[in-house]
């Protein structure tokens, strides 16, 4: 099972010119649809006067929520070659505007398709690829006496505690790389009234 993703480290910017025209390229981290729009907001006050403001994002480990905007370019010359840099590269949760100046002279369909295309690349590369790991999580009650045990199977399969109650019942919450889960459930279901908590 995959369980990996690649994403951008940081915030990057690249550049590209062609016939007068400006295009600057800005990489964007993001996790949601929320922070998506939240970004558009700001550049569009940011570059207000720029003639198009173009994008396109990627969300999620499994790649399937994406939209691609040409904000008045023609069709499919703008959001999609940047989408296009995204998907060629396998990137997700990132979001990749290209603000165009434009220079008074017409680029053409092809033209635009290679300036968007390449000013979304360049913002890649002027950034660095990370690879992230699916992360899932399970909560547990068992009672006290138990703690030290599953302390124990939680610290030598590397899970991380998300939260923890202490009472006669203890509730910890825990997560873990995805590929990783089927073992963490298994090791703690031997343990004697140790219960998984639903949901």
């Amino acid at each position: 099972m995959d369980d990996t993703y690649k994403t951008i480290a940081r915030l990057s910017e690249g550049w590209y010119k062609e016939k007068m025209s400006k295009f600057i390229s800005i990489a964007i981290p993001v996790k949601t649809v929320d922070e998506v729009k939240a970004a558009l907001e700001k550049y569009q006050k940011a570059y207000y006067d720029a003639r198009h403001i173009c994008w396109a994002y990627m969300l999620g480990a499994e790649r399937t929520d994406f939209r691609a905007n040409d904000n008045g370019e023609p069709s499919g010359t703008a959001g999609r070659p940047i989408l296009g840099q995204i998907n060629s590269n396998e990137l997700t949760d990132i979001l990749i505007l290209v603000v165009r100046y434009f220079g008074g002279i017409k680029l053409g369909t092809s033209g635009l398709i290679t300036a968007y295309k390449e000013a979304a690349a360049e913002a890649i590369r002027n950034n660095e690829i990370v690879t992230c790991f699916v992360e899932e999580q399970l909560s547990v009650l068992f009672e006290y006496p138990l703690l030290n045990q599953v302390m124990r199977i939680a610290k030598e399969e590397d899970a991380t505690i998300v939260s923890q109650r202490f009472d006669m019942d203890c509730e910890i919450t825990l997560q873990i790389r995805r590929s990783l889960m089927g073992r963490l459930k298994d090791r703690l279901s031997k343990l004697y009234s140790l219960r998984f908590v639903e949901g």
